[in-house]
């Protein structure tokens, strides 16, 4: 998902997506240990996007309190 496709979305949706990306990135650093990680690649692409998502939330709540 783009910057500009989450920048659209509500707070309540980014929060809700972000806590979607944290139980995806436990669940691989899950899989991760037992060995079972298909695409390790995928760990990164998740840190990313909530990091993607913190972004914008921080982005929107700085221009509500101006």
């Amino acid at each position: 998902m783009s910057a500009q496709e989450l920048r659209d979305k509500t707070p309540d949706q980014l929060r809700e997506e972000l806590a979607n990306l944290k139980k995806e990135q436990f669940n691989l650093r899950f899989q991760q240990a037992t060995g079972q990680l298909e695409n390790p690649a995928r760990m990164r692409q998740a840190r990313r996007q909530a990091a993607r998502v913190l972004t914008i939330l921080n982005e929107k709540a700085a221009s509500a309190a101006e």
